[in-house]
């Protein structure tokens, strides 16, 4: 959960880079990850880190491939 804490705070300040609407979808992402981490927390305890660095990957690439294809910016 710690992982998905930190994963937060790259898609909250996605603002720099992103428009408001993408901004918005990313933090529908993450809440939808948090959600499935927040299942598997007792059934499925090891996944969770698997969970926070597919969230962190996601991000890395929605950015990128925003800022290559749609032109974002800082």
């Amino acid at each position: 959960m710690a992982g998905m804490a930190c994963a937060f705070f790259l898609y909250a300040a996605s603002g720099l880079v992103a428009p408001g609407w993408a901004v918005a979808l990313l933090l529908l992402v993450w809440a939808l990850l948090l959600v499935v981490a927040c299942v598997w927390w007792t059934p499925h305890p090891k996944r969770l880190p698997f969970v926070a660095g597919f969230a962190i990957v996601l991000w890395f690439a929605a950015v990128s491939a925003g800022g290559a294809w749609l032109g974002w910016t800082a």
